[in-house]
């Protein structure tokens, strides 16, 4: 099932989005599970980063669709974002908080479900390429491409990501199932290295990221193999 959240605060918009997707489903066979939120704030209190798609109004009352599209990435940074607006201008500040489209109002189901197909597409192609990692009493999904390195400290998991740190707790070990084992290498038993961040290996250190890392004797030669495999294929 497809997770949909609409953000609107018009009840008539709203129930078009729905009914547009709910025709969508019926004549592709794709089943959607849909939530409504009239409020952003109330969405931002309840969101759990397990979202395919946000449809969002721009214009909201309590607080506006860009200011909350920003708070929304703070805890997903890959849901899949679409604004929906009377007027196109407002769309386009849209990627600046990473939207994947938008829709002007009034919603035209031809060109609907054009966008909605190719969502659904991008959905697919990323499957793989995002984590939900328990940090605290929240969830945040993490996009697998901008995390620099995983680094463990007793129980506790620091991903180092290009959105800031992100803190939880278990072993790197499961993080290691978690993750691409191609592109994720241990350089040493405290971190777990995303290859395509190495910008060079030198003094022993591993340079991820702009942080210098030790590659430990153990590992290096295993290190050094997975990273000229990875630059040969890419």
């Amino acid at each position: 099932m497809i997770k949909i959240n609409i953000v609107e605060d018009n009840k008539d918009d709203a129930a078009t989005l729905r009914k547009a997707l709910e025709r969508y489903g019926a004549e592709n066979g794709a089943e959607f599970g849909i939530s409504e939120y009239s409020s952003s704030l109330k969405f931002l209190s309840e969101y759990k980063p397990d979202a395919d798609i946000v449809f969002m109004d721009i214009e909201l009352p309590d607080a506006d669709g860009m200011t909350a599209a920003h708070s929304l990435r703070e805890i997903d940074d890959s849901v899949c974002l679409i604004f929906v607006t009377n007027m196109a201008k407002f769309a386009i500040k849209g990627y600046e908080v990473g939207s994947y489209d938008f829709i002007v109002k009034p919603i035209v189901y031809a060109s609907f479900a054009v966008k909605l197909k190719r969502a659904l597409a991008h959905l697919r192609s990323r499957e793989a390429k995002s984590v939900i990692v328990a940090s605290g009493y929240d969830k945040v999904r993490l996009n697998v491409l901008n995390i620099y390195y995983v680094e463990i400290m007793g129980h506790k998991l620091v991903y180092h990501t290009k959105d800031g740190d992100v803190v939880s707790y278990g072993t790197l070990k499961s993080v290691e199932e978690l993750l691409d084992d191609k592109l994720f290498v241990r350089c040493n038993n405290c971190y777990l290295v995303n290859l395509r961040y190495v910008t060079a290996i030198k003094n022993g250190c591993a340079i991820v990221g702009g942080s210098s890392l030790a590659v430990s004797a153990p590992k290096r030669a295993a290190f050094e193999k997975a990273l000229t495999d990875h630059l040969c294929e890419h």
